[in-house]
């Protein structure tokens, strides 16, 4: 479970990579591990509160519809072991986002230097709560966005809803919502780094825009505009944002570098 020595040049070949690959995906599956064992001493709490926005939704629903019939069901014998293993192991990799987080920004940016890894606890700084902003947010619109995929249904025929299956959207939702919030720390921690400048972000402004829409339409599990633009929205917000921030970086960077050119010469 140590990392893999890097070469004194930074060079490192496919093996390399590979062996990289393998050290942070076995940490951050550790973590992961640790925390979903955690989670289930705590199952029963969890389910309750994961259940809770299906239970709001069939209330929203039938608000909407007050004749209409809904009943929560689950098929096999296995289906409740699988309900609750799947809500204990998301739990535990929502828990584990900073073990994670650190290796993913660890293998995208191998080789900090010792005056960047400020960069490093910047990033994991301002990721995680962003993470968990996006995770709470999409709870909190999962109620909505059920009710109106249910309110299709037709009056006269009674919904049968799988959990399971209610779960998965809900579940993916949380987590799609709080990877799309990672977005802006992401390029701004990679402009810092000089990788990333805010020109390069507006030249490509269009096209992100256009791949938050796709991205938004695709990723989100429901069928309803609400849910795809909730996520859209949010998404093109922080890129913006994110190009605000990463030019005012580079015109700091511009006169810093100015100032030194004028000492010096």
């Amino acid at each position: 479970m140590r990392a893999p020595a890097r070469p004194a040049d930074g060079t490192m070949t496919l093996f390399d990579h590979l062996r990289e690959v393998r050290y942070r995906f076995l940490v951050s599956m550790a973590a992961i591990i640790v925390t979903t064992i955690v989670a289930m001493v705590f199952e029963t709490q969890l389910l309750y509160v994961v259940l809770e926005p299906v239970k709001k939704a069939v209330a929203i629903y039938q608000q909407i519809r007050p004749t209409g019939q809904v009943e929560m069901i689950t098929q096999g014998i296995t289906a409740g072991f699988a309900l609750y293993f799947r809500v204990c192991f998301v739990a535990g990799f929502i828990a584990a986002c900073p073990v994670w987080l650190f290796q993913l920004w660890r293998f995208i940016v191998p080789g900090l230097k010792s005056g960047e890894r400020h960069v490093a606890r910047a990033f994991l700084g301002a990721s995680i709560p962003l993470f968990l902003v996006g995770v709470v947010f999409a709870y909190f619109l999962c109620p909505r966005g059920f009710a109106i995929m249910m309110s299709f249904n037709p009056p006269s025929v009674t919904n049968l809803n799988d959990v399971g299956t209610f779960l998965s959207f809900e579940l993916r939702l949380l987590l799609l919502f709080g990877a799309a919030f990672l977005l802006p720390v992401l390029l701004v921690s990679l402009n810092r780094l000089g990788i990333v400048t805010g020109a390069m972000l507006g030249r490509f402004r269009k096209a992100a825009i256009l791949l938050c829409a796709v991205f938004s339409a695709v990723a989100t599990p429901t069928a309803d505009a609400l849910t795809m633009i909730a996520l859209m929205v949010p998404l093109m917000a922080m890129y913006l944002v994110a190009e605000i921030i990463c030019r005012r970086n580079d015109r700091r960077k511009a006169l810093r570098t100015a100032a030194t050119e004028a000492i010096t010469g």
